[in-house]
């Protein structure tokens, strides 16, 4: 397979996940430095989201992506602060995963797996990946590494929820954003690069079945 990439230099996913990473180290540590307020574990959130903003902008990213990303610290502050509880910074990380979970195993049986349509998406395919049954399948079966990643995630974030375990949700937010993504980015590129025949033509240049 003629293809120089891997999965991470395509999708940045390192960026991404220091971007995630931040606002909720920045919670847990404010939460800590005020006496356990909320308040001030929102107002570092958002501090350290609104630098991460700025520099995103800074250098040339897309102004939509950067403030969905600040919407979201913002809504997980206002509801932490809406309810008194300081776990609940992390509620939104825990439905959005267990979403995306349900998602990707619904775009796989579909046969539209999610890392396909963001591949594709990012490589300016459109669809054409859909066309071509080598990728279909390649796509398909690394899609279930991202589904296995939201459910460790969600199998670890949940009882530490319950248990309203702040200090331990933001260490694991932390410990499962960047090596888990590493993790899923490498084995899922692995998983394509195994099941995609040795001569096809990689990533960048679908073909169709004849």
């Amino acid at each position: 397979m003629a293809q120089p990439e891997s999965l991470a230099e395509l999708l940045n996913g390192r960026r991404a996940a220091i971007d995630a990473t931040l606002p909720a180290a920045g919670f847990v540590v404010g939460w800590l430095a005020g006496g356990r307020s909320i308040w001030a574990g929102a107002a570092v959130a958002v501090a350290c989201a609104l630098v991460v903003c700025w520099w995103r902008l800074r250098h040339g990213d897309k102004p939509r992506a950067v403030l969905i990303g600040l919407l979201g610290v913002c809504v997980a502050a206002l509801i932490a602060l809406r309810t008194g509880k300081a776990e609940d910074f992390f509620l939104l990380q825990l439905l959005s995963n267990a979403a995306s979970a349900l998602a990707w195993a619904v775009s796989i049986v579909l046969r539209w797996p999610l890392l396909g349509v963001v591949v594709g998406a990012v490589l300016g395919q459109k669809t054409r990946w859909r066309r071509d049954p080598s990728l279909l399948r390649s796509y398909s079966l690394a899609s279930w590494v991202w589904v296995l990643q939201y459910v460790i995630r969600v199998a670890i974030f949940l009882p530490l929820y319950a248990a309203g375990q702040v200090v331990a949700l933001g260490v694991a937010r932390v410990a499962l954003t960047w090596p888990l993504i590493a993790a899923c980015l490498a084995v899922s590129w692995w998983v394509i690069r195994k099941t995609l025949p040795a001569d096809h033509p990689g990533l960048r240049h679908p073909t169709e079945a004849i």
